[in-house]
């Protein structure tokens, strides 16, 4: 475990060696296991995620299907955002696809680590604004492309995902119904040959 929290500070240069070993020191960390649910819609977001293992699906229930929305793997963070910040009621769920490894932080935590580590705080907001620009561009991208554009996105930059979760949760994340999903696998494989 301590390999992967080095692993995550490693990536901010601000930080000294000795730092990142402290604030390792007080991070939390927690294991969930697979169909844990850490959010439900209508609850109010109490903690904010660091995946450091595993797999976490974001997903709203419209009409009774589940859509989903996003993913995220080792190194990335996860927050119901909106509900977070402002207090207010999600309106999506967060699930964990497989055994996870995640930090967990709340406010108050944020609060006496930016004041043990002042240095942490330009970091937070860093981190807040590459993952607002990444969310950003994500539906962009989702909204002007097709079910085929996506689809070759997901294998060109995030192609681990394909094996790590079930294909109808594929489907639903392209926006497509699973048949749909099967026979544009089919169609790309074909070009290929």
């Amino acid at each position: 475990m301590d390999d992967e929290l080095l692993n995550l500070f490693s990536e901010f240069p601000s930080l000294n060696e000795q730092e990142i070993k402290a604030i390792s020191e007080n991070i939390v960390v927690r294991t969930f296991k697979k169909g844990t649910i850490l959010l439900k819609e209508g609850q109010v977001s109490k903690e904010c995620y660091s995946v450091l293992k595993g797999c976490i699906r974001q997903y709203y229930i419209i009409n009774g299907d589940e859509k989903t929305t996003a993913f995220f793997i080792e190194g990335e963070a996860v927050a119901s955002f909106s509900s977070y910040v402002n207090e207010i009621p999600s309106k999506h769920y967060l699930v964990c696809v497989e055994d996870c490894s995640l930090t967990v932080g709340t406010k108050e935590k944020e609060i006496e680590m930016i004041s043990k580590f002042p240095k942490l705080e330009p970091i937070i907001r860093s981190e807040m604004e590459k993952n607002a620009g990444k969310a950003q561009e994500e539906l962009s991208f989702f909204i002007t492309s097709s079910p085929e554009e996506r689809y070759i996105n997901l294998i060109k930059n995030r192609p681990k995902l394909l094996n790590r979760v079930p294909q109808h949760q594929i489907a639903s994340f392209l926006g497509i119904k699973p048949e749909s999903l099967s026979r544009l696998r089919k169609r790309i494989l074909s070009k290929k040959e």
